[in-house]
């Protein structure tokens, strides 16, 4: 039995980086933390929301790599003398990843309440209709 994949089907030519990205996705490991949400604030537009809290605007890191998005979070060591009998609140660094299609663009990162807010808009393809002339062989 044969493996059918996106770039040998004969009617999705050009698939192939479709498939490579997922592959790329699959792959990246991302594990449990932070949370996150991801919801449509509109027929064109996303919100990535993350759960950061404990990190301040300048432990994170949002940057653009690729057509995918990577949020960084790293807190620095603030410990100074204290004595923590239980310490239950991660301080740890992390790494998400998010795979964005052509014409999604970032627009602006808020912070609120704890909670990482980047939206996202969805810009609207031209459609474009082309005449190919046949010439004679």
């Amino acid at each position: 039995m044969t493996k059918l994949t996106l770039g040998s089907h004969p009617y999705l030519l050009g698939f192939d980086q479709l498939e490579r990205l997922l592959e790329r996705n699959a792959k990246s490991g991302n594990e449990g933390y932070p949370p996150f949400n991801i919801e449509q604030t509109s027929e064109n537009s996303y919100r990535i929301t993350l759960a950061v809290a404990g990190f301040a605007e300048e432990d994170l890191a949002i940057t653009l790599e690729d057509r995918q998005l990577v949020i960084r979070g790293r807190q620095r060591d603030d410990a100074d003398g204290r004595v923590y009998l239980h310490r239950g609140i991660a301080a740890r660094q992390f790494q998400r990843s998010f795979v964005l299609a052509d014409g999604v663009e970032v627009g602006e990162a808020v912070m609120e309440n704890g909670l990482l807010h980047v939206d996202l808009t969805r810009s609207q393809p031209e459609t474009v209709v082309q005449t190919i002339n046949i010439k004679k062989g």
